[in-house]
């Protein structure tokens, strides 16, 4: 297999396992980026909608955040520590207590559990079960929250839990908002099953929901289905968690994805754009009344990275001591939707999400993977997410300029309308 690059692709098929994905997607050899931009090693660019899965919410390379490093790294700061005390999760600590919790009011215990989403998820669950002496979950239809046996029990996607070959247990799923469509109140319909005792559903250790749901298709729940679904929780003596790893860090709104909604989660995980640059590091954050582990209960060899501890606070400092760059991110965010609006209306499609986590929805993953094939071929890289894969999904860096931005979904716009062009001329 070889690609229009100068480096053959064949070591990669002969070597790496057929899990791969991305690759797939986009074969191409890449060996730079900065900004919201990707080189090949040909130096062709690739404007980024992906942005690592939300990993990269503010672009490749920043240099402030790269500069940070690079002085830690040329004094010999430490690299790995365990969960020791260190002076990079010192700095850490005080820029995300003095500049995202403090600010919020909010007061949690951070624990820095390894360095996935789906370990933060598995450290919030264990926790739940522990806090509760309860076993059962409650997740929801369409939600992802990592592959590991006991996020993969929380997980929809039916591909993904299939990869277990074993059975996934201690979930019970219940319908997302607007599972059932616009009449059906499903926080209700869980409401009455936990409190009939014939109902089936043992009594809950946590619920666990994203507020957005980024691989499920865009699903955006509203703030008063979040409020009952946290009072249902209230009420039968579970715990909430709020699953911000994809949707937080700017993706959605503020720092987190359910600000100015009234929400109080009990636990909330965190990851994927929380280094501030691709650096693997992940939380779980507790309030403090059920921060109840005792000492190493819950570890992990890489939950001390201390070079992600130094671009989170950087990332923290720049993007975060004031409210400019939330501001510029509801410019963006507005503008984007606009285009996507425009897109989705002109062939009779919906536009799905909120924030900087938009997408159009599709008829069918077909449509939406020669979508995103046509955006590659042109110098974009997009993926898609849903249940058939069907919607085309826009993940831009929080940073891009309005410049990029736009001729980014120009580019989106010329693909919808050449597939969807020819959908039509074959149904006619």
């Amino acid at each position: 297999m070889t690609t229009s690059n100068t480096t053959p692709l064949s070591l990669f098929d002969r070597v790496e396992s057929k899990v791969r994905s991305y690759s797939r997607s986009f074969p191409k050899m890449f060996d730079r980026a900065k900004g919201a931009t990707l080189f090949d090693t040909t130096g062709r660019p690739f404007t980024d909608f992906l942005s690592g899965c939300s990993s990269l919410n503010y672009g490749h390379n920043d240099p402030d955040l790269k500069a940070a490093l690079i002085d830690y790294v040329s004094k010999d700061g430490i690299a790995h520590g365990l969960d020791m005390f260190t002076d990079a999760k010192r700095k850490f600590l005080t820029c995300f207590e003095r500049h995202i919790l403090r600010p919020r009011g909010l007061d949690y215990q951070v624990q820095f559990t390894g360095p996935t989403g789906a370990n933060a998820v598995e450290a919030a669950i264990k926790l739940a079960r522990k806090v509760t002496g309860r076993n059962n979950v409650i997740a929801f239809t369409n939600g992802f929250h990592g592959v590991t046996l006991g996020a993969l029990a929380a997980t929809g996607n039916s591909k993904h839990r299939a990869g277990a070959a074993t059975p996934l247990t201690g979930v019970t799923r219940a319908a997302y908002d607007g599972y059932h469509g616009t009449g059906t109140d499903t926080a209700e319909l869980l409401e009455r099953q936990l409190s009939d005792p014939s109902s089936g559903i043992d009594a809950p250790a946590a619920i666990i929901v994203e507020t957005v749901q980024g691989e499920g298709g865009l699903n955006a729940a509203s703030r008063d289905w979040l409020l009952s679904i946290e009072a249902i929780a209230r009420r039968h003596g579970a715990l909430f968690i709020v699953d911000d790893i994809q949707a937080g860090c700017g993706r959605t709104s503020g720092f987190f994805s359910f600000e100015g909604m009234g929400l109080s989660p009990d636990i909330i995980t965190m990851a994927k754009s929380l280094s501030g640059m691709g650096l693997p590091l992940a939380v779980t954050l507790i309030k403090p009344e059920y921060d109840i582990w005792k000492p190493a209960e819950h570890n992990g060899t890489f939950r001390g990275n201390n070079h992600a501890f130094i671009t989170a606070a950087a990332a923290i400092e720049k993007f975060w001591a004031d409210e400019q760059f939330a501001s510029e991110v509801s410019r963006k965010a507005d503008y984007l939707n606009e285009r996507l609006v425009a897109i989705a209306f002109r062939h009779d499609l919906r536009v799905k999400g909120r924030g900087m986590m938009l997408g159009v929805e599709t008829p069918d993953g077909e449509t939406a993977a020669m979508i995103c094939r046509r955006c590659f071929e042109r110098g974009l890289i997009i993926e898609t997410s849903g249940s058939f894969d069907e919607v085309v999904k826009v993940l831009a860096p929080l940073t891009i300029s309005l410049d990029q931005l736009s001729a980014g979904l120009d580019t989106l716009e010329a693909a919808f309308a050449s597939v969807m062009g020819a959908h039509l001329a074959v149904a006619e």
